[in-house]
């Protein structure tokens, strides 16, 4: 089966862009969904992380607090680096468990870290939706009601915008014309089947 990887810095669509996908009946796998479902209560993972950086990390109900930890690795790339390496391998262990499960011609692996994590063994191709920078500073603000400093340094902790565009395959714009951009995922959804009937052959 062919395993397309999508991936784009925050604030790109990557959401908005696999919803469409999904709807042509494509199976996705988000690697976010994988992480929460790896850190809920009971979770080798999560019995991990509390050693590493403290109960507090729990919230009253003993389930991650998702904020506290954010909070804590964001601004300690020492401890961001534990935490990958306590997540990563388990995500990427599911995630092959997952596509190893599906029978369809392909499927979208969502990696929003892509570049950041090296899983480009997982998929086949990458697919990067992309958008100016500018933009993705005017999105994430108002998504999450932050300043614009904030979202900047949200953006500085990822890769880059060339970086991640390196690594393409495919490039989807998403500058905001939804009627261009569902058609730009029809076009791909045909191409990637034609690539999948290749590859079966």
């Amino acid at each position: 089966m062919l395993t397309v990887g999508l991936t784009g810095g925050i604030g790109s669509g990557k959401t908005v862009v696999s919803d469409r996908f999904a709807s042509y009946g494509v199976p996705v796998i988000d690697t976010d969904v994988l992480a929460r479902e790896l850190v809920e209560p009971g979770q080798p993972a999560l019995a991990e992380i509390v050693a590493e950086f403290g109960p507090d990390c729990l919230d009253d109900g003993g389930r991650l607090n998702r904020a506290v930890l954010r909070e804590r690795v964001f601004i300690d790339d020492a401890g961001r680096r534990r935490l990958e390496a306590i997540l990563h391998p388990r995500i990427r262990a599911l995630a092959r468990v997952r596509i190893a499960a599906l029978n369809a011609p392909y499927s979208l692996l969502v990696i929003p870290l892509l570049a950041e994590t090296g899983m480009t063994d997982l998929v086949d191709r990458v697919l990067v939706v992309d958008v100016a920078e500018a933009e993705q500073v005017r999105r994430v603000m108002a998504r999450d009601g932050i300043d614009e400093a904030q979202a900047r340094r949200i953006l500085a902790a990822q890769a880059n915008r060339s970086r991640r565009l390196a690594l393409a395959d495919d490039v989807l714009e998403n500058f905001g014309d939804l009627a261009e951009l569902d058609q730009r995922i029809a076009d791909l959804h045909q191409y990637y089947l034609r690539l999948a009937t290749v590859s079966l052959s």
